[in-house]
């Protein structure tokens, strides 16, 4: 597989080939805000699915916030990291650190689709994409938290990841697709030509498209 990847719409094009054979059968795709939210987009046109978001957030490092420590899903689950500790984060700053973000995940679901509940992914085939797995903490998150709804199918799907945390989230799903796990990985950015950043804004004029081309297909 070629990398650098053009951009995050090249990598769920490459994606969406991979997944062919989910194409027709109504899969689910959730994706992590903001990053794949675009991402997941092109894999539900692709396949012919529904798109939806899986809220996680990240647990940041006390000396490092772009680093993950460990990630937390809507209900409250979370997944601390083996390093957290070793990075500074004792359990009281992991509670405030929870507190914080918990606050920002039920900001987001009432800003990302407040016309309607998350769908649910019981009996579904459900593919959830990221647009790279670093520590793999917040897929683990995302994954934990679709698991307990009870899918009938749960699909990692990313294009670049590091090799240790592919073999991380592996319990966690039925079935990882991964396009690239370069042995030197230092971020996930480093494997795109062009990776802006993703605002909220985008990620809610998606959410309402996919929202209202849905319910102008339902008879």
């Amino acid at each position: 597989m070629a990398i650098p990847f053009d951009s995050r719409i090249d990598a769920a094009r490459r994606l969406a080939r991979v997944l062919a054979n989910y194409g027709g059968r109504n899969p689910l795709v959730l994706a992590i805000p903001r990053g794949a939210v675009g991402m997941g987009k092109v894999l539900a046109d692709e396949l012919g699915g529904e798109l939806d978001v899986v809220l996680v957030r990240k647990l940041r490092s006390p000396f490092s916030p772009e680093f993950a420590i460990g990630a937390i899903d809507e209900s409250g689950w979370t997944y601390v990291a083996d390093h957290a500790a070793r990075s500074g984060a004792d359990a009281a700053y992991l509670e405030r650190e929870k507190t914080t973000q918990l606050e920002t995940l039920r900001k987001r679901r009432l800003q990302y689709t407040p016309a309607r509940p998350p769908i649910d992914p019981k009996g579904r085939i459900v593919i959830v994409v990221d647009d790279g797995l670093a520590t793999g903490a917040s897929m683990i998150a995302a994954l934990h938290s679709v698991r307990a709804k009870q899918p009938a199918r749960l699909i990692c799907a990313v294009p670049v990841a590091a090799p240790d945390s592919l073999e991380r989230i592996e319990p966690y799903a039925d079935e990882v697709v991964c396009l690239a796990a370069p042995a030197e990985f230092y971020a996930v950015g480093q494997f795109y030509r062009e990776f802006p950043q993703v605002e909220d804004e985008e990620v809610v004029a998606v959410l309402a498209q996919r929202t209202k081309k849905h319910a102008a297909s339902e008879p």
